[in-house]
């Protein structure tokens, strides 16, 4: 009897867990949509996502999800700005609904967090100061050499830097890229590692430091690496990550779509093609 019971309260307890699961996936889209009203986060990367001196969102990925929501019939989007490496935590603690940074799809996050599919694809760079006094064109020139390599917290680039066989010793890791901007200007660090779009804007904010040209294709494991971006979403939001998914569909690399990121540095080159976040997460 008392094992029957027992099964009996397991059973009851694992539908109630399954019915407040389901019951979660449907509460933030229809929460959004009954008040008109979103979060989103962003780690004030230039051009990925940031907000403008009066704190509206800018950039690839938020003037993409204004685009979405309010085709969702979600009027007004509200931005959080975070480091980086807080806005997975940020998602996950409910401090806003979407991450909308342009933060690359991998495996890893895959298991914290739900992605879009992506909205763009790009390869990776180095801020140095101008000059290149090291010729720092490539990981492997920051493998051989006696050099320090700064990375942002959170960032792939500490990863890549890692896989590539670089010593730990050689990786800083920073908070934001200012903060990388200015270590690289006062010596601490010898290049800066992001991807070329930021490399490229950050490059033009001081002429103490440039983008370092050529830059030699990172390879690891004789594989192209090639970082993907879209936006991040809650385990339990499903019914949200599907909609936003179902229209994103409908609008990557449309005229309106490709218009709308090109001020920014993207277009048909950044194009994400075939890939989807089910196979960048396997």
């Amino acid at each position: 009897m008392r094992k029957i019971f027992r099964k009996y309260v397991i059973s009851l307890m694992s539908f109630s867990i399954a019915l407040f699961s389901v019951t979660a996936t449907a509460n933030t889209l229809e929460k959004i949509r009954e008040e008109g009203a979103i979060t989103i986060g962003v780690a004030n990367e230039v051009p990925y996502g940031y907000t403008t001196p009066d704190g509206e969102p800018a950039g690839e990925a938020p003037s993409i999800a204004v685009q979405i929501l309010n085709n969702l019939g979600v009027g007004n989007v509200k931005v959080v700005v975070t480091e980086f490496g807080s806005l997975i935590p940020g998602l996950r603690a409910g401090r806003f609904d979407v991450i909308a940074a342009g933060m690359y799809i991998t495996p890893k996050r895959c298991k914290q967090i739900l992605f879009s599919n992506p909205t763009y694809s790009i390869g990776e760079g180095f801020l140095v100061k101008n000059g290149n006094p090291k010729k720092l064109n490539g990981y492997d020139n920051i493998k051989s050499q006696s050099v320090k390599l700064g990375v942002m917290s959170g960032s792939v680039e500490y990863g890549y830097a890692r896989d590539f066989g670089i010593g730990m010793g050689k990786i800083v890791t920073l908070p934001d890229y200012p903060s990388g901007v200015a270590a690289l200007k006062s010596g601490r660090i010898d290049a800066l590692a992001g991807t070329s779009l930021t490399m490229a804007s950050l490059s033009k904010k001081d002429n103490r430091v440039e983008l370092a040209q050529p830059f030699t294709p990172l390879m690891i494991k004789g594989e192209s690496i090639k970082g993907y971006g879209g936006f991040g979403f809650r385990p339990s939001d499903t019914a949200l990550h599907g909609a936003f998914n179902s229209e994103l569909k409908g609008f990557i690399d449309t005229e309106s779509h490709l218009a709308m990121v090109e001020p920014y540095g993207f277009g048909k080159h950044t194009s994400p093609g075939g890939m989807t976040a089910e196979k960048l997460c396997q």
